[in-house]
């Protein structure tokens, strides 16, 4: 495992690190406990050094695993994030920060997070959707900043909408997160554009979130895959982007095999072959496939000549 700089923050983050919706139970199938444990620990046992959360992972339940873990291994740095009090995924266009992010809302999920991790200071917290207009507004900054100066976080971040990484293009300018996290794989190419060199320019860290586009870059897919039910992916593949997605994959997957020798480990190093990211989050619900994504940063950057082939395969999507 490599490790690399969460941008100014001081904080050291492996490579890859363990992105932890999926353990949270809900919208991905159910509970499993025990894989998630084993999972955790295979993560550590291969270098992971960062795991990401959310309060509202299966309201709580994502925290208090990644909680219990980090008691056994408090070298891991723990990320989480405060839903939207109008608990509604993305910030829709106008959407006001009143219903989204009030100080006194900042901070009583801070305090949940922090009971359900048993922490005493999480190390970086975020807000778990963004919209460029409330970059200039003091009410959601001042909160995070108390709960800095009062020990309770160690950093601020963000964690942008889907498909839209120029919404964070002023907040980076400002100086007012420490890091970010970005939906960025071999499809959306786009916060290559403006937003990490932007990153790069004030220091920024960033969080490539979604780099197996929601499963699809595994290669596991097929045209015909059937969801669990409750499992959000039934939604997000809708109608006939399962279809169309898995051809663009399957046109990829010479390409990626070839060069790393499986789908999933050339998704993730075509995602640390950019110098802005400081860390890939994949989910990982078993041991088997913590090994998987850890070769990723064993095995370095994909070479240039494969990246430029990778290049005709951006492709946005609708924000989700």
């Amino acid at each position: 495992m490599n490790y690399r700089a969460l941008g100014k923050t001081g904080i050291q983050v492996s490579e890859v690190g363990y992105g932890a919706w999926a353990i949270g139970g809900a919208m991905w199938g159910g509970k499993r406990d025990d894989d998630a444990r084993e999972s955790l620990e295979r993560a550590h046992q291969r270098g992971v050094r960062l795991v990401d959360t959310a309060l509202v992972y299966g309201d709580g339940h994502s925290e208090r695993l990644v909680g219990a873990f980090a008691k056994r291994h408090p070298d891991v740095a723990v990320a989480t994030k405060v839903p939207p009090k109008a608990m509604q995924w993305p910030a829709r266009p106008g959407a006001k920060l009143e219903e989204f992010f009030p100080a006194a809302w900042i901070r009583e999920c801070c305090e949940r997070s922090l009971r359900n991790l048993g922490a005493e200071r999480i190390d970086l917290l975020q807000l778990h959707v963004w919209a460029d207009a409330w970059t200039d507004r003091d009410e959601w900054y001042g909160e995070l900043v108390k709960l800095r100066e009062a020990g309770k976080i160690r950093a601020i971040g963000i964690s942008i909408n889907s498909h839209d990484a120029k919404s964070a293009l002023r907040v980076v300018a400002a100086g007012r997160v420490d890091a970010l996290q970005v939906f960025f794989n071999v499809f959306d190419q786009s916060p290559e554009d403006e937003l990490f060199p932007a990153c790069q320019k004030h220091g920024v860290g960033v969080l490539a979130r979604v780099p197996f586009d929601e499963s699809s870059l595994t290669g596991k897919l097929r045209a015909d895959t059937k969801f669990p039910p409750g499992d959000f992916r039934s939604e997000y593949f809708a109608g006939a982007l399962l279809k169309q997605t898995v051809e663009k994959v399957e046109a990829m997957r010479p390409i990626l095999e070839d060069a790393a020798g499986s789908m999933a480990r050339g998704a993730l190093r075509f995602c640390l072959s950019h110098p802005a990211v400081s860390a890939v989050i994949p989910g990982m619900r078993t041991a088997q496939q913590v090994d998987e994504n850890c070769a990723a940063s064993d095995d370095g950057p994909l070479p240039p000549e494969v990246l430029a082939k990778l290049r005709p395969f951006r492709w946005v999507r609708s924000p989700y």
